[in-house]
């Protein structure tokens, strides 16, 4: 930090205290404690600093910028503020627990113990939710048996057969899938022992980190509580898991198994998501809960877990989906993909509070 070449001007103690008075509302500590101002200069009565959070993704961003400036502006003798903005994401850290993927910081993954949710949409989209804030992530298809995301993101099933597997960037995000090596129409049996395997291979073997460390891996699982996602829960030190369901009772049930099985496991789940909340009719604007309301948010609530957002229904999601396109790059103003990227960074949040807190842990 620079010491105030201007007697005239704030001296930087006085800067620094102003910004102790901003307090980050996740982490419950002041911006400065926490590290987050840096290079402060101070020139006469113009004031520079960069401001590092912990997520390019966080809800609160814009707002703990804002708070930081009115701060400085208010200190005497300050004429101008000048901010510039970075993000620092922590790797996720357990003082226990597997061996972490190299090159990854924090793993995600989005579950579900029943098929049909839209739980491959919904990590498909967080993922690039997630790179379009400003994050290095990744995306992992772990469903062995039924690999969908090469076509959610525009590539052929089979065509990394005759080169290898190896991480391909679409939409910002770098995607691995085991879609990539079978060519359409390609039956593959799996049993305990190779899904074991394999996913060791896809989350140790492979170079996720060759262009710079990711921020973020997002690793869309098998619905169920089958091999994949204990030889996840084994094989990588994941920083939690995020639960979709829909309305249904049936569904509800189903997912309170997943969290179960995660919390045997001592994988963090982060909290619960509702898929196909309700229908917007895009000519009228009348919503209709086609399969009711509301029901993820009561099961969150009795798990004591967090309600991360609800996601409407909508045609032009499977639209997208077919076309290789994600809604959130497809149509980004739209409801859907509005909500898709306030759940991504509520997830980007409880990651950086949760690395936080283990890091304070360890001290």
């Amino acid at each position: 930090m620079k010491r105030e070449e201007d007697k005239q001007g704030p001296s930087e103690k006085a800067i620094l205290a102003a910004l102790s008075t901003v307090e980050d509302p996740e982490l419950h500590r002041d911006i400065v404690s926490l590290g987050m101002i840096r290079d402060v200069q101070i020139s006469g009565g113009k004031v520079a600093f960069s401001f590092v959070p912990t997520t390019p993704a966080g809800p609160m961003r814009n707002e703990l910028q804002r708070r930081a400036e009115e701060a400085v502006r208010a200190v005497p003798g300050v004429d101008s503020v000048e901010v510039k903005m970075d993000a620092e994401v922590r790797a996720h850290s357990p003082l226990k627990g597997p061996r972490p993927v190299k090159g990854v910081r924090n793993i995600i993954a989005v579950a579900s113990n029943k098929g049909g949710v839209g739980k491959s949409t919904v990590a498909v989209n967080l993922a690039v939710a997630l790179a379009k804030h400003g994050a290095r992530v990744g995306l992992l298809d772990a469903d062995l048996t039924g690999p969908n995301i090469p076509t959610m993101v525009g590539l052929k099933h089979g065509y990394q057969a005759d080169t290898g597997l190896v991480p391909v960037t679409c939409y910002g995000v770098k995607v691995v899938s085991i879609g990539f090596l079978l060519r359409p129409g390609m039956a593959t049996i799996w049993r305990g022992p190779l899904i074991g395997n394999s996913v060791r291979q896809l989350l140790h073997d492979l170079p996720w980190a060759a262009d710079g460390e990711l921020d973020y891996l997002v690793i869309d699982l098998p619905p169920g509580t089958s091999d994949a996602p204990l030889s996840m829960a084994q094989e990588a030190t994941i920083a939690g898991v995020v639960i979709v369901t829909t309305p249904q009772s049936v569904s509800l049930e189903d997912a309170t198994k997943a969290v179960t099985m995660f919390e045997k496991l001592n994988v963090p789940v982060f909290g619960i998501i509702e898929n196909m909340s309700y229908f917007l009719c895009p000519h009228c604007g009348q919503r209709t809960e086609v399969f009711g309301y509301g029901g993820a948010r009561d099961a969150a609530e009795k798990l004591g877990l967090d309600f991360l957002g609800e996601i409407p229904l909508d045609a032009e999601v499977r639209v997208s989906s077919d076309d290789g396109v994600p809604i959130v790059e497809r149509d980004p103003e739209s409801p859907v993909a509005q909500v898709l990227m306030l759940i991504a960074e509520r997830i980007a949040a409880r990651t950086s509070v949760q690395g936080f807190f283990e890091k304070t842990a360890s001290t």
